[in-house]
């Protein structure tokens, strides 16, 4: 499951170790990944219709450029980021009128729902050398509303795209594994309490561990996919077979869709086959003396917490995924991130302090892939540096260890990192 690609389409190469006859199907997923689907009904294009009514972008690619995430210009609408919508303190209570996601694009005749811009407001700091920073604390900004005001109570969430590479691998480790990385009642006492984020199962019965999107709120791919379909893109699934209207969006409701489904379960088995075989990119530079200073102020920052640098696959779908030891540098469960990066939000059993512990593999191939330098869940960071900083609550030590580094050890830090 390892590339040795390292130049902008790194994050989109066939699995090493996957037999040769698998290519055709990685590829045909491939294709539903890429290619730009077409609103509502099409003869023409039968097979790529019904974007809509109300979405986001007209394809995967669109945000997930390269596999990776596409930029998001300063001062713009936003494009290529979500906005999470929720009413109260229950994560599936959606806004009334903009339901749970915004959508800032609408096929013809269908009025969007308005526009969105993230402005910033810099706020200074200095390391215990005297070296001076500078974070980016974000401010979310709607305006031409198109179906009225939102409930004073809303909460939102500002969610950028997740590089695509390695799920396969991550939805075979074993639930068990996961769990024995969990301490919610931190009884080892060093500070770190992850958790497991539950999910409620779609037919309303029992729930289940929860791998994929920066709240850990999917269990699986399959469910990642067909959600991702519907929100995004407007485009309903065999797991959500309704159009994402409100009740107050009339043309919405009335627009003519591609089908029931829109797209067909084929399509979504062919775009996770896809998606579970796509490589991860080897480390760079992994003997490099400053790299390997690096590793260890990693470990003893206390980084390797959350950041679980190796797991194991159990048994999956596909055998190139079964038995893998993979270096994804995160135990896929819930922290308190602290005030700094709270959003206010429930998500399934996360609060708004909780995040999922990204993984960093293929973090250090961003800037070569996408040509930018943007972290975090919201995409307030501009470097690694200002991401690490942004940490608190249970990481806040690990900070604060970072902090009184001098600018020779930050320098190997961020090598070490840039080599993952």
């Amino acid at each position: 499951m390892t590339s040795f690609h390292f130049g902008n389409t790194a994050f989109r190469q066939f699995a090493q170790n996957a037999p040769l006859n698998s290519i055709s199907e990685f590829t045909v997923g491939q294709a539903v990944f890429e290619v730009p689907w077409t609103p509502g009904f099409s003869a023409s294009l039968p097979d790529r219709d019904g974007l809509g009514p109300l979405f986001h972008a007209n394809s995967c690619l669109a945000c997930h450029a390269g596999n990776g995430r596409a930029l998001e210009d300063d001062g713009e609408n936003l494009t290529v980021s979500l906005v999470r919508l929720s009413v109260g303190t229950d994560s599936h209570s959606p806004e009334p009128k903009y339901g749970g996601q915004f959508q800032p694009n609408g096929v013809g005749g269908v009025a969007k729902e308005g526009d969105v811009v993230l402005t910033y407001q810099e706020i200074a700091g200095r390391f215990d050398d005297g070296s001076e920073y500078s974070l980016r604390s974000p401010n979310l900004n709607f305006s031409n509303l198109g179906y009225g005001a939102m409930a004073s109570d809303v909460r939102t969430s500002v969610r950028v795209p997740q590089q695509v590479i390695g799920l396969g691998l991550l939805e075979a480790v074993p639930e068990t594994t996961v769990l024995s990385l969990a301490d919610p009642e931190d009884r080892d006492g060093n500070g770190i309490s992850g958790r497991p984020n539950y999910v409620t199962n779609l037919n309303g019965s029992g729930s289940s561990l929860g791998r994929f999107g920066w709240k850990a709120n999917n269990p699986d791919l399959i469910r990642q996919n067909s959600a991702a379909f519907l929100g995004d893109l407007g485009i309903t699934s065999p797991l959500f077979p309704s159009e994402n209207c409100t009740g107050v969006q009339t043309q919405c409701q009335a627009s003519a869709n591609g089908g029931s489904p829109e797209v067909p379960q084929a399509k979504i088995d062919s775009i996770t086959k896809y998606m579970r075989l796509v490589a991860v990119p080897a480390r760079r530079k992994a003997d490099n003396p400053s790299v390997l200073s690096g590793k260890e102020i990693f470990f003893k920052s206390g980084c390797v917490h959350c950041h679980v640098p190796k797991l194991v696959t159990g048994t999956a779908a596909f055998p190139e995924l079964s038995g893998q030891i993979i270096r994804p540098y995160t135990d896929l469960l819930l922290h308190d991130m602290g005030e700094g990066l709270e959003d206010h939000r429930p998500d399934e059993n996360a609060t708004g302090r909780e995040w999922r512990t990204p993984p960093l593999w293929g973090v250090g191939l961003m800037e070569t892939v996408n040509g930018h330098t943007r972290y975090l869940h919201d995409g307030r960071a501009r470097d690694l540096m200002e991401a690490v900083l942004w940490h608190g609550g249970e990481a806040e030590e690990s900070k604060n260890r970072i902090l009184k580094l001098d600018v020779r050890q930050r320098t190997h830090l961020l090598n070490f990192l840039k080599s993952l």
